[in-house]
């Protein structure tokens, strides 16, 4: 059986899943916040994790996103919703299922077991953090810092400063930068990028361009400068 990680604020339905869960067999790990879930997810590994839309601190899809960052485990989520847009919201950002509220304990148990299976020759786990020189990005925590102090990052400029040291060394075009970072809709907006990685030096005091170096007409690649 698995390991299953359970994101829900609700007592009631956190309860009922953990009992009908271990009696299946699964051992049962719970959180009631996103950032208690981000955490259990980075210290346990559990084998899937059902989340929730619904959290009181960071929404389901923001969870999944940042998981998403630096984990492969498979996620169920779960929803009062039916529309078809949030579906798509949630598979889009990572999830590999979606079950409409109210369910039953077999209807659940029978998703776990499709995804554990489609997820059985799953790829290693990703790093829960970068590290390039004096440079550290903490992927579970959206934090980064540079000779232990910490950048007041925004959002957007953590998740540019994250793909560019996930891939230093090589040079990434003004378009892989978009389409990661802003989404697939933005294709031609280079003017973004630059205004986004002026700050990202700034806030480095990497004014001169040593760390995230230009490649004129093409993009940007990030240097393991010590």
């Amino acid at each position: 059986m698995a390991t299953v990680l359970v994101i829900d604020d609700d007592p009631s339905l956190l309860r009922a899943l953990r009992v009908g869960l271990q009696a299946g067999g699964h051992d049962v790990l719970v959180a009631t916040t996103g950032e208690e879930g981000l955490a259990h997810t980075a210290l346990h590994s559990p084998d899937i994790v059902v989340l929730d839309m619904g959290l009181p601190d960071i929404d389901g899809l923001g969870v999944c996103e940042r998981i998403r960052g630096w984990s492969d485990v498979p996620i169920i989520v779960l929803s009062a919703t039916g529309e078809e847009k949030a579906k798509v919201a949630a598979l889009d950002m990572g999830a590999d299922d979606y079950v409409t509220k109210p369910f039953s304990m077999p209807e659940l148990e029978a998703r776990i077991r499709a995804v554990l299976r489609g997820r059985a020759a799953a790829p290693e786990e990703l790093p829960t953090s970068l590290v390039s020189g004096d440079v550290e990005v903490d992927l579970v925590h959206h934090e980064a810092r540079r000779a232990g102090a910490n950048l007041a990052l925004t959002a957007k400029e953590f998740d540019l400063l994250a793909f560019l040291v996930r891939h230093r060394g090589r040079t990434c075009t003004h378009q892989m930068i978009l389409a990661e970072v802003w989404g697939s809709g933005y294709r031609e907006e280079a003017r973004y990028v630059h205004a986004y990685v002026h700050r990202l030096r700034v806030k480095l005091g990497d004014e001169a361009g040593e760390l995230i170096e230009s490649v004129p007409g093409v993009g940007y690649r990030w240097s393991d400068v010590e």
